[in-house]
């Protein structure tokens, strides 16, 4: 089976791209910033360096927001045989603080208060009735950037007049005090592998690491856990890591992180989480793989079965998997082969017969 990992190359890219070469045949690195799309109404085409891109059995695209949009189209357009562990709308919903709010409140996924306006004026009679301090944000943003802290009526205003001066759209949201600390869970399909919670440096209020955050080992509750496997599946993330705020309403999501960094979870945990990310889109793509084959050998079974058996005939596409051509079930069942026995190929340009070698 063949693989690719459409991202920036950061480093956890590549931890999981030398994880996935013990599972799968081929596995290729491929730089997001060269892919292009080509819609035309009747057929789109997806370029890789000006080239048409290669068919792959999974993909795990990844990238910050700036690439939503190409990593989106990239998703919708490959075909239902590949295995996606990021769903199409993930790449819009999930880097998009606003939208991912929405769809949490959709799923009944617990999460701090949030309010937004359409006008100043309306933003500004929100502030006057909450309690502070408070959290203000921009709908777009990673690793803790667009997110500030406001500790007053007076400060909240000063930075609504900045933001609306910037003409940028903000999320006002209710301040949850953990002593700056949040948990990071590590969701693969419907399972929490590992989780560690971070704490903010100094007076600094966000937690991520890339802001001088630390962390350590946790271990979650079970309701914990639920409630992250559950803001995954609502963002249709296989993959992804679920931030949550401990509160006194019990657990909350922050957000959910489609393109999580690996060297945290790995350094804190002990555990090689790029490796059960490589394992798990190993096993969903056999699955793919083998729901294929088996679809398309009763397809050709049905077809066949009227012919005379000493006179088959069979004309199928070749399934190319690394170095490896694999034969349609219905091929080996028609031929009585039988594994362990010795079998002799005859092979010349574009022919290949084979038949049972008997001493």
């Amino acid at each position: 089976m063949k693989a690719a990992i459409i991202s920036l190359g950061s480093k956890s890219s590549q931890w999981t791209a030398e994880r996935m070469k013990n599972y799968f045949d081929e596995v290729d690195m491929l730089d997001v910033r060269y892919l292009e799309i080509s819609f035309s109404g009747k057929k789109a085409e997806i370029l890789y360096k000006g080239e048409h891109l290669d068919t792959y059995d999974c993909i795990i695209a990844k990238g910050s927001f700036r690439y939503a949009n190409i990593l989106q189209s990239l998703t919708v357009l490959q075909p239902k045989t590949t295995y996606l562990p990021i769903g199409d709308q993930a790449f819009t919903v999930a880097h998009d603080k606003l939208l991912t709010q929405l769809e949490l409140q959709r799923a009944n996924i617990p999460m701090p208060t949030t309010y937004m306006a359409s006008t100043v004026q309306a933003a500004r009679s929100i502030l006057e009735r909450l309690n502070y301090p408070i959290i203000m944000k921009f709908p777009q943003g990673t690793q803790g950037k667009g997110v500030l802290f406001a500790e007053s009526f007076p400060s909240a205003s000063s930075i609504l007049d900045a933001l609306s001066s910037l003409r940028q759209p903000f999320i006002i949201q209710e301040y949850i005090e953990t002593g700056g600390t949040d948990i990071r869970a590590f969701v693969i399909k419907d399972k929490v592998v590992a989780a560690f919670q971070r704490k903010a440096s100094g007076s600094e209020k966000r937690a991520n690491l890339h802001a001088g955050g630390k962390g350590e080992v946790v271990e979650l509750d079970d309701e914990t856990k639920r409630i992250a496997v559950r803001a995954a599946k609502a963002l249709q993330a296989d993959v992804c890591g679920v931030d949550i705020l401990p509160s006194h309403r019990g657990p909350v999501v922050l957000e959910v992180n489609i393109s999580p960094g690996l060297q945290g979870i790995t350094e804190y945990t002990g555990l090689d989480v790029a490796d059960m990310i490589a394992k798990h889109c190993y096993e969903e793509t056999k699955k793919l793989v083998d729901e294929e084959f088996g679809s398309k050998s009763q397809e050709i079974l049905s077809g066949i079965e009227q012919v005379d058996k000493e006179d088959q005939s069979l004309i199928t596409t070749l399934d190319f998997r690394g170095s490896r051509i694999l034969l349609p079930e219905v091929v080996g069942k028609a031929a009585e082969l039988k594994d362990g026995e010795d079998y002799e190929f005859v092979i010349s340009k574009g022919n290949i017969s084979i038949k049972k070698f008997d001493l």
